[in-house]
């Protein structure tokens, strides 16, 4: 990344984990749909020889993201974080790879001031950035200046694979991928102070340059 661009201009988010809580237990659905465990699940549906078995293994996997929706709450420091940020007009987007009725549940029953939110049926799945893309198109800022905030390595894989900065949400224990991220959060509260700061340290190189 270039360290002269540092203002963010536009801020993504992941949904579960990131913003709200989710249980979602891929261990045993991974198993129920005979997915080894070292596979990403999404990736091995699709390899999967017909469509009879792919729809049948989709359907499994939307009853757990159903029923894992009807429980999600919104995680600590978020709704306080994302007032902050619209306050400063900074526009705000969700990129999940979740489907779209139970990503529709999830902000039905945890409001949040976000209009643009992309799925798996939007889009392809993370860590592909086409979703990424389409938001900094919309928006029409440069990636550069796009902040992707969530707390698994496919974050990480897709902010970069777009060419945004990576901020990976570790609340709790700190992952042996975390060096690959720009910025690491461990509470939300903190995530409107990192903006400010990366907006300061630009106003103050351009000052500096100045001179």
């Amino acid at each position: 990344m270039n360290t002269y661009q540092s203002t963010v201009a536009g801020v993504i988010f992941d949904l579960d984990g990131t913003l709200v809580s989710s249980e979602l237990d891929f261990t045993l659905i991974k198993a129920q749909v005979g997915c080894p465990d070292e596979h990403d699940l999404l990736s091995f549906i699709e390899g999967l020889p017909s469509p009879y078995m792919r729809e049948e293994a989709m359907n499994i996997v939307h009853q757990h993201e159903l029923i894992d929706a009807q429980h999600a709450t919104l995680l600590p420091g978020v709704a306080h974080a994302i007032a902050r940020l619209k306050e400063q007009a900074i526009p705000m987007a969700i990129v999940t790879r979740n489907y779209d009725r139970a990503t529709t549940l999830k902000l039905k029953n945890n409001p949040l001031p976000i209009q643009t939110v992309l799925t798996r049926s939007d889009a392809p799945p993370k860590p592909d950035p086409s979703a990424l893309n389409a938001i900094a198109t919309l928006w029409g800022i440069d990636q550069q200046h796009i902040l992707y905030v969530g707390d698994y390595l496919y974050d990480i894989q897709a902010a970069h694979n777009a060419n945004m900065r990576a901020c990976l949400y570790a609340p709790s224990d700190v992952p042996a991928y975390a060096d690959q991220a720009d910025y690491i959060l461990h509470h939300f509260s903190e995530l409107p102070k990192l903006i400010n700061n990366l907006g300061q340290t630009q106003q103050s190189r351009l000052s500096n340059a100045s001179v």
